[in-house]
């Protein structure tokens, strides 16, 4: 360890000399970084009927801001959630039907596939015993990642890309990421944590939602009101569209031909990174830093204030950035977070953090005028659904550390139908083009470098 401590620094120095590039050579040959155009719009990548994320329009090249709207296959993730809270029943089950087989279902087939995810949600006999508790991990969404990709090990048909078979596999997963997660939540309670770990046996006829709050508490109980807005949640994370990182992840992986386990188990290290999946645990820390900053959390000079002060960079953690607000595709408003904070405000006020929501909200509407002011920009600029999603998971009781991991199990419906979608109409292994700058040299024996 003593060699590698001081062996790493200039093995740094070494790649800084090589790899770097300026802004201006990027611009030089209209390299499209991050895959996206210079007025913020994404590449054009592919065809999908899965989802259509909607913020702007463009008219002769001019992008101009409209309220967002999220459809899946065709229907509005607000009718989706409207018509489910008016009949009273749970939702996520119903859009990973819509996701993947692309049209609302029947009673019957609703029942039929929550009796089948039920029927695949138990993992393979000692797999949580091999695999989890016996290599715990502090973070959940390793676990999640190395746990997908050792199902392939449990699966005979693991590299067989017939429909029926892929289908059976993403069914699994779906099913089984929620058991994987508690699992890993509760071995990692008992290794790094110290505290005491439980495992419940799940009775068939619970939802995904009540499942996961089942398998999380000591007792086993929880609220009707909980259990639907957890459902909520998965419903509102369960896709959005083909472009963001880690479907896009999903779909790169699908076009080479590669096994299912290894492409949600892409998708997942994807997500677990901080400038995707991890942004409402930044806005847990951000209301931290806020809370101990202002004084009074109701004046909205002194909040202004110090929302400055974070967009310069001298307070929060120096990023400069408002986490929860702004967002690549909406603009005036992101469908999601209107949903969501529409119905967290009774659970909000009922678990004591009213004063915390209502603080949100502050942020919400002040951050367009204050980072107006601030940087000189007119943007439009609305919060995202990280802004509340934090927020309400702390309301349910649920721990950091399984923020992320929510996220993961509710988009792996949408990764899924990603998934067939690029393996049966793609037809193309993705190849996109990067524009080389290394310079012809000649090779200089070994006696004779420097």
């Amino acid at each position: 360890m003593a060699m590698a401590s001081s062996l790493l620094p200039s093995l740094c120095d070494e790649v800084r000399k090589h790899d770097r590039f300026s802004n201006e050579t990027y611009e030089k040959y209209n390299v499209k970084r991050g895959l996206r155009n210079a007025d913020g719009t994404g590449v054009m990548a592919g065809l999908t009927r899965v989802c259509n994320v909607h913020g702007y329009v463009l008219d002769e090249g001019e992008k101009f801001p409209v309220e967002g709207r999220l459809t899946y296959r065709g229907q509005n993730i607000e009718d989706l959630v409207e018509g489910c809270m008016a009949e009273n029943r749970f939702g996520y089950e119903e859009v990973v039907w819509l996701l993947l087989f692309g049209s609302l279902p029947t009673a019957k087939q609703l029942r039929d596939l929550r009796d089948l995810l039920a029927e695949y949600r138990e993992l393979p006999k000692y797999f949580a015993e091999d695999m989890i508790i016996k290599a715990p991990s502090p973070n959940i969404m390793n676990q999640l990642g190395r746990s997908v990709l050792a199902l392939y090990s449990y699966d005979e048909k693991a590299d067989d890309l017939s429909l029926q078979n892929v289908l059976e596999q993403e069914l699994k997963l779906i099913a089984r990421m929620p058991t994987i997660m508690t699992y890993a939540y509760q071995v990692k309670r008992r290794n790094y944590d110290h505290k005491s770990m439980f495992f419940h046996p799940v009775p068939q006829n619970l939802s995904v939602a009540e499942a996961i709050l089942y398998s999380m508490r000591p007792d086993k109980s929880y609220t009707a009101e909980e259990a639907r807005l957890l459902d909520l949640c998965l419903m509102l994370h369960a896709e959005h569209g083909g472009g963001n990182n880690s479907t896009f992840t999903t779909r790169v992986l699908s076009s080479s031909g590669t096994d299912t386990y290894a492409t949600i188990s892409a998708a997942i290290g994807s997500l677990k990174g901080h400038k995707h999946g991890g942004a409402n645990i930044k806005v847990m820390q951000m209301l931290k830093y806020l809370k101990e900053g202002i004084s009074n959390w109701r004046d909205e000079d002194e909040v202004a204030d110090f929302l400055a002060r974070i967009i310069r960079g001298e307070e929060g953690d120096h990023s400069g950035l408002i986490y929860g607000m702004g967002h690549a595709v909406y603009t005036l408003s992101d469908p999601r977070a209107v949903i969501l904070k529409k119905y967290a405000r009774d659970l909000a006020e009922d678990r004591g953090f009213g004063d915390e929501f209502r603080l949100l909200e502050t942020v919400e509407r002040l951050t367009p005028e204050v980072f107006a002011v601030v940087k000189g920009s007119t943007k439009a600029m609305c919060a995202n659904v990280d802004m509340y999603s934090g927020l309400v998971y702390r309301a349910l009781g649920i721990p950091s550390e399984l923020f992320t991991p929510l996220f993961a199990v509710a988009r792996c419906a949408g990764w899924c139908a990603h998934r067939t979608e690029e393996l049966y109409t793609g037809g193309r292994i993705m190849r996109p083009a990067y524009k080389s700058l290394a310079k012809s040299a000649e090779y200089v024996p070994m006696g004779e470098r420097e």
